[in-house]
């Protein structure tokens, strides 16, 4: 598939997703939303990627928020129906993807940047790299689950100060607090991010997808994350991969995994 807005190649098994519209700081519009739907679901029925990078074009933003123009006229129902759709086609598919997603965050990542990068597994910020959640400024509030997602990395307190505030943070500060997983420098942060991802992908493919889905269970109401982790553990005694995984540890060899 040919993409408008969106950079789009496969290496050792490593989807790599670059937004391109640097010169709109690579804010997500309609066509960016809808290709990144596209690419992140198409790559979870390619048996030949283990797991995705998603990143921004140039040196300067991530993704510095959404694009206003587009609904800048928008009445109530629009309103719902534009949170609606980016939460359940683009966002949650991030975050309930089975195979592992990251966040190299580049340079500013705003609203619905900062967004993206929430809703992905593991993020690497460049130390030069700048968060925020400046929608209150604009009379709105985040709409594309950044209430919740930010909450849930740094907390209640530090989450409403971020939003209330609009304040962004300084790559430091997000690291202090949970919110990125590791820093480095802007020239290191694709090598720390495949390094990362390396790593995951060497294990089993099956027993990631069975972690992800129990570590979120943790957040979704009315569902016991205690019970998803016992019915995901015992599933994996089923998957070929503990087979090939106990094998290969009393063979003391290399497992070579499957996914299934």
């Amino acid at each position: 598939m040919n993409f408008t807005n969106l950079l789009v190649e496969t290496r050792d098994r490593i989807l790599y997703i670059t937004i391109n519209r640097e010169s709109k700081l690579n804010a997500l519009n309609k066509v960016t939303l809808a290709e990144l739907h596209h690419a992140i679901t198409n790559s979870f029925h390619d048996n030949t990627i283990g797991g995705l990078i998603i990143t921004g074009a140039g040196q300067k933003a991530f993704v510095a928020g959404a694009d206003i123009s587009e609904f800048a006229d928008f009445n109530t129902d629009e309103g719902r129906e534009l949170a609606r759709e980016g939460q359940s086609k683009v966002f949650d598919v991030i975050q309930n993807s089975e195979k592992p997603i990251i966040a190299a965050i580049n340079g500013f990542a705003l609203g619905g940047g900062l967004e993206l990068a929430m809703a992905c597994h593991i993020r690497v910020a460049a130390t030069t790299a700048k968060m925020g959640l400046p929608e209150v400024s604009l009379g709105l509030i985040p709409g594309y689950g950044g209430t919740q997602r930010l909450s849930q990395l740094v907390g209640r307190g530090r989450a409403l100060e971020m939003i209330l505030t609009a304040d962004m943070v300084s790559a430091a500060e997000a690291h202090r607090t949970g919110l990125v997983n590791h820093v480095t420098e802007p020239d290191m942060i694709m090598a720390k991010s495949e390094e990362i991802l390396k790593k995951i992908i060497s294990r089993s493919p099956y027993a990631v997808g069975c972690a992800i889905r129990a570590v979120n269970a943790a957040f979704i109401e009315g569902q016991n994350g205690y019970e998803s982790e016992i019915a995901e553990f015992s599933n994996c005694f089923g998957s070929e991969d503990f087979k090939e995984g106990v094998a290969a540890f009393l063979e003391k060899r290399k497992a070579e995994f499957t996914g299934k």
